[in-house]
């Protein structure tokens, strides 16, 4: 699903230039649940960014889902992204203003899904986050654990053919976290690729693969044994 070679990006002002990443060449199956990991401006963030076509390379290949994308312009990363790619944040990124019905359906706006089909799909995916009696309350209504299960629940409405998680228990508490976790492997078991960022080796032992940054470029990969061994 995702191939990148001596992936680069640098970020230049007048006085200076950071290369963030050094050559990162990553393969990543469909079916797979990768954790990122490695300290704070290793550049786990801007790979996740690259990844997610929230960003472009300074150079380098990218080969997401057969397509060479790293050279795309901003509306044909906006075109793969829809429908393909789905976002769990730390911080949520839930709209205030909308009610947790609409924010899950935001997606299906997007992609023009009839109004009948949209609402059994929100549902739906509100029974599965066990968040639907919640449905009519907006998000600052809610605790971060729900928050972020209906930050979920967006992001697989859709059926993604990757889901991009950042960090998705950095503002949970342990109990809170352990369900999204949980959540997570749910979803993974069922088919879903997962890309997760993250600092917590907790939540890294939830995933197949590890795979660890420093100063920009991964210096180990390793399978998870444990993970294997349960699956």
């Amino acid at each position: 699903m995702i191939k990148t070679t001596n992936l680069c990006k640098s970020f230049r002002t007048e006085e200076v230039e950071t290369l963030a990443l050094n050559k990162v060449s990553l393969h990543v199956r469909e079916n797979e649940f990768v954790a990122i990991m490695g300290p704070s401006g290793c550049g786990k963030s801007t790979l996740l960014n690259i990844l997610g076509l929230l960003d472009r390379p300074t150079s380098g290949s990218y080969v997401f889902a057969g397509h060479e994308v790293a050279k795309f312009t901003e509306s044909q990363r906006t075109r793969i992204r829809k429908g393909n790619l789905g976002f769990v944040f730390q911080s949520f990124n839930l709209i205030d203003t909308l009610t947790v019905f609409e924010n899950v359906e935001l997606p299906l706006l997007y992609l023009k899904v009839p109004k009948s089909e949209r609402k059994d799909r929100v549902m739906e995916a509100l029974g599965r986050m066990k968040i639907g009696h919640r449905a009519k309350h907006f998000p600052q209504q809610l605790s971060g654990g729900q928050q972020q299960r209906v930050a979920i629940a967006r992001a697989v409405i859709p059926n993604p053919k990757l889901i991009l998680a950042d960090e998705p228990t950095g503002n949970l508490d342990s109990k809170n976290g352990n369900e999204v976790m949980n959540l997570l492997t749910e979803l993974y078991q069922e088919g879903a690729t997962i890309l997760m960022v993250t600092h917590s080796d907790h939540d890294a032992q939830f995933a197949h693969r590890i795979v660890n940054l420093f100063d920009g470029q991964i210096v180990t990969e390793s399978v998870n044994r444990e993970m294997t061994t349960r699956e």
